[in-house]
């Protein structure tokens, strides 16, 4: 299914993280915390500005982000959990 988010909003995949310590302890999947990192699928046009201009955004598509931990609403799309967030919940690009 083809989405696209509108407006200032963004589609993210989270990014799973390591399931061993660094000592080597393995972690059950319900002691994990849900991880504020995730890759950018899509992205909208732009929030509008007070006179009718599209204001950039500052993420694409692939984008590597950190995020707030309770940032976003969860979503299902074919089958995979996704988020959608104001580009304003996004803490950073990871380089």
């Amino acid at each position: 299914m083809a989405f696209t988010p509108l407006h200032d909003r963004v589609l993210v995949r989270r990014v799973e993280s390591d399931e061993k310590t660094k000592g080597g302890l393995i972690i059950p999947d319900s002691a994990k915390e849900k991880p504020a990192e995730g890759e950018v699928v899509a992205v909208g046009a732009g929030a509008k500005d007070d006179d009718g201009d599209r204001i950039a955004m500052d993420v694409q598509a692939g984008d590597k982000i950190l995020f707030g931990k309770w940032s976003g609403t969860e979503i299902t799309l074919d089958g995979e959990e996704l988020l959608i967030m104001k580009e304003s919940d996004i803490l950073g690009i990871i380089a």
